[in-house]
């Protein structure tokens, strides 16, 4: 079993590593090279994310002696000196005052572009987060308390974002809107299932995914609408008619299905992608993930990977994430195979919701350890206390920050 556990980790490693976001970028800069700025310009980098670093790192060292500035935006664990560039490390998920202070640095860098200059946005998971900026006359409060309410309630990171778009400065195409009239190119490293750009750090350089309007019968239809703060309320139903999106080059570097690519190579025969969409209510995606392992043929090792971003609808006020949840609800409910087997679940920026480990990785015997170390694993897991459940077995999924952000990687071993 050992050697199963370790073999999934290893694999584990290699879809992180395949969304190096720095080798992303030089891949992509060869392809699509940086636009020079007209005479008198000069580059403006504004780099946003989990990967924001080693982006920065790789695009300051193309542009060489070329004139630019730089500013950093991303978290705490990523957060590191880089010569040539301004680092700021903000809250994710929850956002927090010193977001608010980066977005706002960001606001005043661009408003003072010209139209000679050239921006470069480098763009990867987590921007949204990091990087709030209220609308007029809300508070980071008030985006807080609408986010802990849509994560409370299942919303899909899809949703999320339609929702948050509206309540930002920078968000759904706000970026553009403070750097007219420079340029925009950006190269984005996706976090998201399908790689909506819209999506991606709730989309800065690219339109929003829905209007006003959407985003107030999304919520009406959820059932929230009046749980919202007033002030929300408030700005949602004012009329906002917005002046046309001024446009810009968004280049896709990196993905969760080139992660899941590079998996299946590594594990070689015996390896297959079963699904880069497992989305959804994370009971669902157990189910899936059990019917899989149930159904797979019994005459030859396996490793059955999936890709994707599962949605948790809180019921309890316990600790954990969904890629915790989703590997303890395998452990609990996974049927006598007859066969060894290991399954993990892990986010690829190394963290899992609001906790410091990136998922889970379990086998037939976690439920048998949780009990034997005094703890109920169906009790745990109705109180959406995930962490408590893997720490007692000791099955957490630990990696620190791995400077990239790319979805969830789901990796089925069968021996």
């Amino acid at each position: 079993m050992s050697a199963l556990r370790e073999r999934a980790k290893e694999l584990f490693q290699t879809a992180c590593r395949a969304a190096d976001p720095a080798l992303a970028l030089r891949a992509a800069l060869t392809e699509n090279p940086l636009p020079r700025p007209d005479p008198g310009g000069v580059y403006h980098v504004v780099s946003i994310g989990k990967a924001a670093v080693p982006m920065a790192t790789e695009l300051l060292r193309q542009l060489g002696d070329d004139a630019h500035d730089a500013l950093v935006i991303t978290n705490y664990e990523n957060a590191c000196d880089l010569p040539g560039a301004t680092v700021m490390a903000s809250g994710h998920p929850v956002p927090d005052e010193n977001g608010a202070k980066a977005a706002a640095e960001v606001i005043s860098r661009l408003t003072n572009t010209t139209k000679a200059d050239r921006v470069i946005a480098l763009i990867s998971g987590g921007g949204s987060a990091l990087l709030p900026a209220p609308a007029e006359g809300l508070t980071l409060a008030d985006k807080a308390e609408v986010n802990r309410l849509l994560l409370a309630h299942g919303f899909e990171i899809t949703e999320v974002n339609l929702i948050r778009q509206q309540l930002s400065r920078l968000k759904g195409g706000g970026f553009l809107r403070h750097a007219a009239p420079a340029p925009v190119t950006a190269y984005i490293l996706s976090d998201v299932i399908g790689d909506d750009l819209r999506v991606i750090a709730s989309g800065p350089t690219v339109a929003p995914i829905g209007t006003v309007e959407d985003a107030r019968a999304l919520l009406t239809e959820r059932g929230i609408w009046d749980r919202l703060p007033a002030t929300v309320r408030a700005h949602l139903d004012a009329e906002k008619p917005q002046r046309p999106l001024p446009k810009a080059k968004n280049i896709l570097i990196g993905s969760n299905r080139k992660s899941l690519d590079a998996v299946a190579t590594a594990a070689g025969t015996g390896a297959r992608i079963v699904s880069d969409h497992l989305t959804g209510d994370v009971a669902e995606a157990a189910e899936a993930v059990i019917h899989t392992a149930r159904t797979a043929p019994r005459d030859r090792p396996a490793c059955l990977i999936f890709g994707g971003e599962t949605t948790v609808v809180l019921k309890g006020n316990g600790l954990g994430g969904r890629n915790q949840e989703l590997s303890l609800r395998v452990a609990i409910a996974m049927p006598d195979l007859g066969r060894d087997w290991v399954f993990l679940s892990g986010g690829t920026d190394g963290r899992d919701g609001p906790t410091d480990v990136a998922g889970g990785i379990v086998d037939a015997g976690t439920a048998g350890r949780i009990r034997a170390a005094g703890q109920d694993p169906e009790a745990l897991l109705a109180n959406n206390d995930s962490h408590a459940a893997l720490k007692a077995a000791g099955d957490l999924l630990i990696t620190g920050a791995t400077g990239t952000n790319v979805a969830d990687v789901q990796i089925l071993m069968l021996k």
